[in-house]
This record gives structure tokens, sequence and C-alpha cells, in this order.
């Protein structure tokens, strides 16, 4: 089956034979080289036979042109860049932020790495290009500290800040799928309760990710990623996105869960630190369930976030055997209960 029909299926929740299967993670030192990410982002699919491509840029690029000065040192290790300088340093540096062009700078370095990615796959398979919510990207140049910069929003320089953002970012996710992406996953990092209320989101969460996703409409493989622990499911189930990632197995809702309340398709199932630490018990277990209650519907198994950098080939390779036995065990219950009937 060409594996666009397959993800396409999945998405529609058809039972398939063979449950989509995808990973992916960070590529330190080369994801700021347009060329050289997207030749290693290729091979990393032809290495593992994945079924869709999820563009793996630097956790950052949204504010790199903003004047921001950051430290990637710590991603080859399995950590994360970290802004060590940003031109907001106080609340009304708000009023200062620029609205980006998608024409120059790191946003066209960015789409070029895109374009690359999209020529190199010929149609081979699906590729969805990451896109961080204007919320997140917010936090980030607040040093992860934009729920202090709320509290003083009386003038409402934050929103005005997040117009532009979403504008731009808005742009980058319809120019995205122009270019050939098939959607685009947009990277929610502050719908958690554990980071602000579900007023609050509400407030300057929501409007403008809706703008974004607005801007990506064509897309048919448009994801929203929920990241971390404790999501705002609530808030988020019903956004017009044809796939939800989340991070189970490490946070609610549970992947069946998932599943029937957002009548959506799935992306997840594996507890990425799990992959992280080689726990092969604990990864059968989660492929197992995660397949079986499914009924192999409506899910495309993958971690729920990006994996550390780097990772152990085998526990790869383990993963796929796991998912193949466990599409066989799915597949001799289903086979048993015709029988029976």
């Amino acid at each position: 089956m060409h594996k666009v029909e397959k993800i396409q299926r999945a998405i529609k929740g058809e039972q398939l034979p063979e449950v989509p299967f995808s990973f992916w993670t960070h590529m330190p030192k080369i994801d700021r080289d347009p060329e050289k990410i997207a030749e290693a982002t290729y091979q990393l699919y032809k290495e593992y036979n994945l079924d869709f491509i999820k563009t793996m840029n630097n956790g950052m690029y949204a504010v790199e042109d903003y004047g921001t000065t950051i430290d990637f040192s710590e991603v080859a290790e399995g950590g994360v860049a970290e802004v060590i300088e940003t031109p907001v340093r106080c609340y009304s540096d708000w009023s200062k932020i620029p609205e980006l062009s998608i024409d120059e700078g790191v946003l066209k370095r960015e789409l070029d790495h895109l374009e690359k990615l999209v020529e190199k796959m010929n149609g081979e398979a699906p590729v969805v290009m990451t896109i961080f919510s204007p919320l997140t990207t917010a936090d980030k140049l607040a040093q992860g500290k934009i729920s202090d910069y709320l509290k003083q929003d009386q003038d409402g320089l934050i929103h005005q800040a997040l117009e532009k953002i979403t504008a731009a970012t808005a742009k980058l996710a319809e120019r995205a799928v122009e270019m050939g992406a098939a959607g685009i996953y947009l990277a929610s990092q502050m719908s958690s309760y554990d980071k602000l209320s579900e007023a609050v989101y509400k407030q300057y969460g929501v409007p403008y990710d809706l703008k974004v996703l607005e801007g990506a409409k064509d897309g048919w493989f448009n994801a929203l990623h929920a990241h971390g622990e404790n999501i705002m499911f609530d808030v988020l189930k019903d956004y017009p996105v044809e796939v939800f990632n989340l991070h189970a197995w490490e946070t609610l809702p549970a992947v069946q869960e998932g599943i029937d309340f957002t009548q959506k398709c799935v992306l997840g199932g594996i507890a990425r630190m799990d992959i992280t630490h080689n726990n092969r018990n604990e990864l059968r277990h989660q492929i197992y369930c995660s397949i079986l209650e499914s009924e192999g519907k409506n899910l495309i198994l993958s971690p729920g976030c990006g994996i550390r950098h780097p990772f152990e080939e085998d526990t790869i390779r383990f993963m796929q055997k796991v998912k193949h036995e466990a599409e066989q065990v799915l597949s001799k219950k289903n086979n048993n209960l015709l029988t029976r009937n």
C-alpha cells in the first residue's frame, strides 16, 4: 500500500493490517543547514521505512529572527536549546515585536529546508512541517516566563505582539502546504494546566492557534501536538485538525480515550522516555495496548513527541518487531471472531 494512502486511510478510521508508524528526533549541528537536515531526514525515513515525515526543525527557529541569542550546545547530549538573551526584557518590550517576513531570514531558511525535503521525498510519503503555536513562540521570547507577563497585560501589548507573531506563522503554514507539505504539525507547548489556566489559554492561545490552522486549511494531514503533561484536552479536542498528537502513557488521556473523545486519528501510543531509556517491557506493553485497544483504527503509532538524540537503533527495531507481533495478534482475534460468527 502506498504510504500516502496508508496515512489517509488511518485518518479516515479504516482498519489497516499494518498500523502506520513514524518517529522524529533532533538533528543537532545540522538543523540550521537546509540541505544537510533535509538529507539526514530523508535517510532516517529510508533507514526505518517510516510512513510519514515530520520536519525536525530546531526547537528555537521561530524566535531566531527576533534578535535572540540561543545556546544549542546541549541538544547533541540529549538536552534542549535555551534562549540566553532576548529582546523582551520588560513588559513594554512586547510593543516592539515586529511581524517577520517568511521570504527572508530564518523562516525562509526553514521553507528552503522543507522544499528540499519534499523534493527528496518525491511523493513517497507525506511530509508535515513543524510550526510552533504563537503563544509557544511568545513563551520562548519570554524565556519561559510568559505567564508572568500575561498577568501584567492590562494594555493588551501581548495581544498586539501575538497578532504579529500569528500573522507570520499563518503565512508560514499556508506557504508550507502550497509547497507540498501534507499539512502542519502545530506544536502547542503552553496548553497545559501546569502552565496556564484554561481561561487564560482560551484568551491568549486558542484564537491565535485557530488563525494558524486557517492558514493550513488546504492541508489534509494537519496535526495538533499537545505537548507535555496535564494537557487542556477539553479545550483542544475539537480543534480543526485531522490528527491529535499527545504524550500518551506519560499523561492522560489514554490512546483509545483520545480517539473516542476527539473523533480523530491519534498520533502516539509510545512514551518517548521509555525509548530513551530502552525500557523494552514498557515499550512492548504500550505498543500492544495501543494497537489492540484501538483495533488498529484511527491510530498512527509513534512516540508522543520527538525522541532524544542520540537513540539506540536496536530499540527502534525492537519497537517495529513488537508492532508487527501485535498486529498479528489483532488479526488472529479478528479472524476468530469472524469464525465464531
